[in-house]
């Protein structure tokens, strides 16, 4: 009689068991739970987005200042929006050196007749 007593409320706490489990999980699948657990996700990717793109600007930045040291450019506060400047010669030779070529054509000349 102790043996069926023992596995009749083993067999019921199971059961309790498996029924809490299964009840807590079709809670977990209801829209309104659904819709809250979406919801939270999604502000945690924006979160982890934004912490993203300082860094990149972090990023971005640094190597800016890196760059503008290694070309030897100054930061001129007289400028508007912070416009970075090349300082005096360099700045000159720059402009002149910007002029493209208008009349520039290729030494050699081209007969159509000699490609074949």
């Amino acid at each position: 009689m102790f043996r069926r007593t023992f596995w009749f409320t083993a067999g019921a706490a199971a059961g309790v068991w498996a029924t809490t489990k299964v009840n807590r999980k079709l809670k977990q699948l209801t829209p309104e739970s659904l819709a809250a657990q979406a919801a939270e996700k999604a502000v945690e990717a924006g979160h982890r987005l934004k912490d993203f793109a300082l860094d990149v600007k972090a990023g971005m930045t640094q190597r800016e200042d890196e760059l503008n040291d290694a070309l030897g450019l100054a930061h001129d506060p007289d400028r508007p929006d912070n416009v970075r400047a090349l300082d005096g010669p360099r700045r000159l030779r720059a402009i002149g050196n910007d002029v493209p070529h208008q009349n520039h054509r290729p030494n050699y000349s081209y007969n159509r007749n000699e490609d074949h």
